[in-house]
């Protein structure tokens, strides 16, 4: 298998095209994963989102395993770079941040493509050999998260009664079901996000007037 093109490779003839097409077939597979999860997504499907022929995969990725773990790794990497750039303009006190993060979250997990979704959702499906490999991955986007627990509660604005590594992994859990369930027809993406960042501040408030 070729490596990847390098960015010198990508600007110009068949390097560019080459590596236009392994994105797309990345694209594909995330695609893919969010709809049919680990177990379903096969590469004839993978394939005919992509618009290519399934044998021509093999020209990017040795095996389906190899394409999913591209595609999550991907997926994981993007959720923490928006995140980190919502956090990096926000301003205010370290609850008003919190809600930016709930914002940031929710907005790439339902709406920034099918990378983030794809991800997070696909990650507890993989065998532990591969989900080892995405482990610290994990680690470093729940360590963002983990940080504006803390600061907030530095700060005395979440409740001290609470153990804040069980509250913060309540969150995150509950945040990214809402891929599971949220239909668009059925409420707007404003709506959720609201509605998450009023339940999450106010469960972890140490302001209970």
């Amino acid at each position: 298998m070729p490596p990847p093109p390098t960015p010198s490779s990508e600007g110009t003839g068949r390097g560019a095209k080459s590596a236009r097409t392994r994105r797309r077939v990345v694209d594909a597979a995330a695609h893919v994963l969010v709809r049919r999860g680990y177990a379903g997504t096969r590469l004839s499907d993978v394939a005919e989102v992509a618009q290519v022929q399934a044998p021509a995969i093999y020209y990017y990725f040795s095996s389906r395993d190899e394409l999913i773990e591209e595609a999550v790794a991907v997926g994981l990497a993007r959720a923490r770079t928006l995140v980190e750039e919502a956090l990096a303009e926000a301003n205010g006190s370290p609850l008003d941040r919190l809600r930016v993060a709930v914002a940031a979250h929710l907005s790439t997990l339902l709406t920034h493509s099918d990378h983030a979704r794809g991800a997070i959702r696909t990650v507890p499906q993989l065998p532990e050999s591969m989900r080892a490999r995405h482990r610290q991955a994990e680690r470093d986007y729940i360590d963002i998260w983990r940080g504006l627990v803390a600061d907030a509660r530095a700060a005395g604005e979440i409740d001290r009664d609470l153990e804040p590594g069980v509250a913060l992994m309540v969150v995150l859990g509950a945040l990214n079901w809402t891929a599971e369930w949220w239909d668009p027809e059925r409420g707007s993406l404003e709506g959720v996000i609201a509605t998450a960042q009023r339940l999450v501040v106010d469960g972890l408030s140490a302001d209970r007037s």
